[in-house]
């Protein structure tokens, strides 16, 4: 199992623990397939957030596949 798994859904990074539901959204789509890498601590003062419609402080990928 991979390191890290990721929401194709909401783009949320996922722990090794996490094997069938994002802990973020409930999506089941998850996917060892993606890249990049941002920590967003405030989404209403960020632009990134805004971009990426993230509405929750937390880890997430940039590009998912």
């Amino acid at each position: 199992m991979a390191d890290r798994l990721v929401c194709r859904d909401c783009h949320r990074v996922q722990g090794a623990e996490i094997e069938s539901q994002c802990e973020a959204c409930g999506g089941t789509s998850l996917t060892e397939d993606w890249a990049g890498y941002v920590v967003i601590a405030h989404p209403e003062e960020s632009e990134i957030a805004r971009e990426m419609e993230v509405t929750e402080p937390g880890q997430y990928a940039l590009k998912v596949r």
